[in-house]
């Protein structure tokens, strides 16, 4: 008796060990599929339960280098891909860590925070094509610009906005993060890089309000009220960026200042005090 019982113990497991063969050749589970297999929900019929497989387009996504997700990232945002790429194949850089400027300093951080915080007119927290119109419209209201200027500067914003964000659309936005990315990627690219901020002269033009080719500490104020910026910290940063003392600062040195603050992550250099206040 004792050994037919044992007999059928060796039988049952047998048919246990072919039934676990049958499930798993079944299944044809391989290497890849588990990978894309983790942190899936099992399905199960009867006594018998298998991973789900991920939808391609998540399985995609995972294969795909840290810059594509960003960049996924961005066209959820209203930034279109095709421009995207142009942008991507100009770049002089190869670095997977062109994600939101993860290899900037948190002094670079801050001072494209601060000037997201300057375009974000409204103050919702997000820069939209309407942001910069009214940013453009407060220059242009001081009245100094003539009316071939102001239509180029109109023109260049838009220009500017299609350029680095895609459509001239009330939906497409800029939230701080992509904001430092795009600008990390402007910096690594040189075409990107030339072009970005030639708006700059117009908002020169726009404060120089006796035409003379420089603005005072006076028509500096000027500036910061249209950053919305108060009178005190425009004469705090006169001081610091008229290094030579004359009391004026020139064209070429008031482009130069404004591209510096974005080029540079030199904290002692003194175009930090452009745009105002650094935001933490």
């Amino acid at each position: 008796m004792a050994i037919s019982m044992m007999r059928i113990g060796f039988r049952s497991a047998a048919l246990n060990l072919e039934r676990s063969a049958a499930i798993i050749s079944s299944t044809s589970v391989n290497s890849s599929q588990v990978k894309n297999s983790i942190h899936t929900k099992p399905q199960c019929n009867g006594g018998v339960c298998y991973l789900k497989e991920k939808p391609r387009e998540q399985r995609d996504l995972m294969e795909r280098p840290v810059s594509a997700i960003c960049r996924a990232y961005s066209k959820q945002h209203g930034r279109p891909e095709e421009g995207r790429r142009k942008q991507d194949s100009d770049s002089d850089s190869d670095s997977d860590t062109e994600c939101k400027g993860f290899d900037r300093s948190e002094f670079w951080r801050r001072k494209m925070r601060t000037v997201h915080n300057i375009l974000d007119v409204d103050k919702d927290g997000l820069i939209s094509y309407n942001d910069f119109l009214l940013f453009a419209e407060r220059f242009k209201n001081l009245g100094h610009l003539d009316e071939k200027h102001a239509q180029e500067f109109t023109q260049i914003i838009k220009l500017t906005w299609e350029e680095q964000w895609g459509a001239v659309d009330p939906y497409n936005f800029v939230t701080v993060e992509q904001y430092l990315e795009d600008m990390h990627h402007v910096l690594n690219d040189k075409s990107l890089k030339k072009k970005a901020h030639r708006w700059l002269p117009y908002l020169f033009k726009a404060v120089d309000k006796d035409a003379s080719g420089f603005i005072s500490v006076k028509e500096f104020q000027l500036f910061y009220e249209c950053l919305g910026l108060d009178h005190e910290h425009a004469a705090v940063a006169f001081a610091v960026i008229d290094t030579n003392g004359d009391g004026k600062i020139s064209l070429k040195e008031f482009v130069k200042l404004g591209k510096d603050f974005f080029f540079t992550e030199d904290e002692t250099k003194v175009s930090k005090m452009f745009w105002g206040p650094l935001k933490e």
